[in-house]
C-alpha cells in the first residue's frame, strides 16, 4: 500500500432528510489500495453514505473527493459488491466478468487478459461458460466480486455482500476477496456490521454510532495474512471494537 497517497477524502459530510439528520460532520481518508471496513448498527446511515459517495443523492453539507476531485460516478471508476447476488442472468460467468470493461470500451486485448486473471485468481475455470441459474449462491456472488475488481475500479465498494452467507463459506469468499485485492491493489470500502468479519479483512476499521451518525473510532488492525480468529491479538482487536459498541 502507498502510506502516502490519499485515493478518497470524505469532508466534513452531512445529511438531513427534513427533520431528520441521518450523517453528522463525518470526516476520513482512504488511502490508495487500503482495505477499510466501516462498522455500524443497522439504520445507522451506511446505505445513505454509499448514496452520497455515487451521488443518488446530494448531501447537506461537505463533500466527498476522489484523487482531489468531487466524487462523480462519470468521472470515476467506482464498483460496487452488494449484499444480493446480483450477476446478470443472460451472461455467463465469463461474459459477466467482461460486462464492465466493454462498456467502458476497453481494448479487445485487455478484456481478454483481465477477464482471464480474474477466472484464474477466482478459480472460476470450469464455471466460465456457466449461466448464474447453473450455479450456487456463493459461485454467483463469486462472479460478481470478479466483475467488480475486474474494472481496477478507484473504488471498490461492498456493502455486506455475504450477509446470506453460512460462516464457513463467508470466511471461503473473504479469503478470495483478499486475493483479488492484492493482486489488483485496488481501494476497497466494505460495510458490514459483523465485526469479526471486519477485523479479518480489514487494515482498518471505522466504527459508526447510531443516528445521526458519527465516527466513533477508528481502528488499526496490523495482522499478518492470513489471519486467525483464534490468534489472541485478533481476539484482542475484536473485543476492543465490541466494547466501543456494546450500546448498540
Amino acid at each position: 500500500m502507498e502510506d502516502n497517497q490519499v485515493k478518497v477524502q470524505v469532508k466534513n459530510l452531512t445529511k438531513c432528510f427534513g427533520d431528520l439528520k441521518v450523517l453528522e460532520d463525518i470526516s476520513f481518508d482512504i488511502k490508495k489500495g487500503e482495505f477499510l471496513c466501516i462498522v455500524g448498527p443497522t439504520g445507522c446511515g451506511k446505505t445513505t453514505f454509499l448514496n452520497l459517495l455515487t451521488k443518488l443523492i446530494e448531501p447537506t453539507s461537505g463533500e466527498i473527493l476522489i484523487d482531489g476531485e468531487s466524487a462523480d460516478p462519470q468521472k470515476h471508476n467506482i464498483s460496487f459488491v452488494f449484499q444480493e447476488p446480483s450477476a446478470f442472468p443472460w451472461l455467463t460467468a465469463r461474459e459477466n466478468i467482461e460486462y464492465g470493461l466493454k462498456i467502458k470500451k476497453r481494448s479487445p486485448e485487455e478484456i481478454k487478459q483481465q477477464t482471464e486473471k480474474i477466472i484464474g485468481l477466482l478459480g472460476l475455470e470450469k464455471f466460465r461458460d456457466a449461466y448464474p441459474h447453473e450455479m450456487s449462491v456463493s459461485m454467483e456472488q463469486r462472479v460478481v466480486i470478479g466483475r467488480a475488481f475486474a474494472m481496477n475500479p478507484d473504488l471498490l465498494l461492498m456493502d455486506e455482500p455475504y450477509g446470506q452467507m453460512d460462516i464457513k463459506m463467508r470466511y471461503f469468499l473473504e479469503d478470495e476477496v483478499i486475493k483479488l485485492w492484492k493482486a489488483t491493489n485496488s481501494t476497497v470500502l466494505f460495510i458490514t456490521h459483523n465485526l469479526e468479519e471486519a477485523v479479518y479483512l480489514a487494515e482498518r476499521v471505522l466504527i459508526l454510532s447510531n443516528k445521526p451518525a458519527k465516527i466513533k473510532a477508528g481502528i488499526k488492525v496490523d495482522l499478518e495474512r492470513p489471519r486467525n480468529v483464534s490468534d489472541s491479538k485478533f481476539v484482542e482487536i475484536r473485543k476492543e471494537i465490541t466494547d466501543m459498541i456494546k450500546w448498540w
